[in-house]
């Protein structure tokens, strides 16, 4: 039985837990295949409100076994107060299973992330300062330690006392800061830590293998987004790992032939977290009523989303670099008060026109967008049972984004709850 990827499309917090959760329901695993607690996927049911950091957002279905997979970086002390915060809501989290060769985000890397930062100054990339990069940066160093390594207290100690010979130097002379104490960091993770984390911790990549023989549905979840991807995002204002879908066959250790179904989330605007270029930003009054209207704060971090205007242009590269079926449209509701609602169809550049971003750094600094106006509906969407339900202009407005962006639109969602969605006709 082939997976599904659900993957963001554009800087991120495009609402992929709705549709994550949304599919879940007709799956029988969910995996996280990359990220760390810097993403938070926002799920509401029943009008209760569901923040999750690391936990895959399937954990709501008693009949899903929710996965954290290999590609992803665990810090364990959020991780558990996370399952201690969904066992408090009734939630049953016996299920979950956590990736050994994962790996572990610890204490230098939350330091030297927070100092790095605060060092760069007007040039810092504004990461949440959660030590992803710094655990990311020691897995490609090859001096990262692992889930599995909480089960082995010698390998522990050995890896964490080679790690600190080389951090402490760097922590006390450079940022002149105490050094860390080997003793206590071991004392935390393998008593505390382990104690709770050593009945989840699993050969995923055996465990989904044998699941697809059995021919179960696996839906593998992303964090952040397209252009956060490493390779593929606005460097350097990206993250530390690949989101795009083929991090899903990387991040979870299933081939790329059993990804059948790539399905892309993007808001009905953009916004994005931190520095780097954005082309369609809104600054006014109007990005103002979209950052209040769409709340848009981090779910995690509670830091200020920058807002704009749906970019088809970035969207043609995300169906490109993710080779998307479909996608979700999320969030219409949100401009059901604007009287003209603004898509950006092309760049242009001293003369030149794109219709996908441009390669070159400076040039996507410098573009000016390409607008197409279209007349809003100014009617409040959040009861629409169905597509047709819809205002006649809200239909033309997805109806416009599907045409100018060559990609499917599968799923239009009308709120914030599980049940506010509504399915276009041709999907």
């Amino acid at each position: 039985m082939p997976a599904t990827v659900v993957v963001g499309t554009q800087w991120g917090d495009e609402g992929k837990g709705k549709l994550t959760d949304l599919l879940a329901g007709e799956s029988d695993f969910v995996v996280r295949y990359q990220g760390g607690h810097n993403a938070g996927h926002r799920i509401v049911v029943n009008g209760d409100t569901f923040a999750l950091q690391l936990v895959p957002s399937g954990i709501l279905y008693p009949h899903v076994t929710p996965v954290i997979g290999n590609g992803v970086v665990v810090d364990p002390g959020v991780l558990i107060q996370e399952l201690d915060g969904l066992i408090a809501k009734g939630v049953d989290v016996s299920k979950l299973i956590v990736s050994g060769n994962a790996h572990l985000i610890m204490p230098y890397h939350q330091e030297l992330d927070r100092l790095t930062e605060r060092y760069l100054g007007r040039n810092a990339l504004g990461t949440t300062k959660r030590g992803i990069g710094p655990a990311y940066a020691d897995k490609a160093s090859r001096v990262g330690i692992r889930v599995q390594d909480l089960l082995d207290p010698k390998i522990f100690r050995e890896k964490l006392d080679m790690v600190l010979a080389e951090k402490n130097p760097l922590l006390t002379r450079v940022y002149n800061r105490m050094p860390m104490d080997a003793r206590a960091i071991s004392a935390r993770y393998l008593d505390e830590f382990a104690a709770r984390l050593t009945p989840m911790i699993a050969d995923t990549v055996g465990i989904l293998h044998d699941a697809l023989d059995e021919e179960k549905k696996i839906l593998l979840e992303g964090a952040q987004a397209t252009f956060l991807d490493l390779d593929h995002g606005t460097y350097p204002f990206v993250t530390s790992s690949n989101p795009v879908a083929g991090g899903a066959a990387v991040g979870s250790g299933l081939g790329p032939h059993h990804l059948n179904r790539i399905s892309g989330v993007a808001k009905a605007y953009i916004t994005r977290v931190g520095a780097g270029p954005f082309p369609t930003e809104l600054t006014d009054e109007l990005g103002e009523t979209l950052v209040n209207r769409g709340h848009e704060f981090g779910t995690n971090t509670g830091r200020r989303r920058r807002v704009g205007w749906f970019d088809a242009v970035m969207m043609r590269q995300a169906a490109r670099l993710n080779s998307l079926d479909d996608i979700a449209i999320t969030k219409l509701d949100v401009l059901d008060t604007f009287e003209t609602i603004k898509v950006c169809v092309a760049y242009e550049h001293e003369g030149r026109r794109f219709t996908t971003p441009p390669y070159h750094q400076s040039v996507l600094h410098d573009v000016v967008p390409v607008y197409e106006e279209l007349p809003g509906w100014q009617t409040d969407i959040t009861g629409c049972q169905n597509f047709r339900d819809l205002p006649r202009r809200a239909q033309e407005y997805i109806t416009f984004l599907q045409e100018t962006t060559g990609v499917r639109i599968s799923i239009v969602g009308t709120g914030p709850g599980r049940e506010q969605f509504v399915i276009p006709e041709n999907a």
